[in-house]
């Protein structure tokens, strides 16, 4: 079953959406995360934007994990990607930009 990626993990506005979509929402975020969250499959450790084939990674990270949609909360995130939006979208991969919330 395809899963929904919310990024930024650690922050409030994560979980709020995460309760909306149910089960089948994985919880990511590209700072430090604590191992047992990570062993435990709660979140997921997710490429870091400040690389420049940040939107490449992201594509190779939902592919992997049959991720068919992303929200980015954070602005840069959201920026880098939606500069791949064409690329996501060759792969049914739908990103969910901060003006579509």
């Amino acid at each position: 079953m395809p899963y929904t990626l919310i990024t930024a993990a650690t922050g409030a506005r994560a979980h709020q959406l995460k309760q909306a979509f149910g089960d089948d929402v994985l919880l990511g975020d590209y700072r430090e995360l604590p191992a047992f969250m990570i062993s435990s499959g709660k979140m997921v450790q997710l490429p870091n934007p400040a690389s420049v084939s940040y939107a490449h990674q992201m594509l190779t990270f939902c592919l992997d994990n049959d991720v068919a949609a992303v929200f980015p909360l954070e602005d840069t995130e959201a920026a880098l990607l939606s500069e791949a939006i064409q690329l996501f979208n060759e792969f049914n991969i739908t990103l969910h930009l901060p003006d579509d919330l």
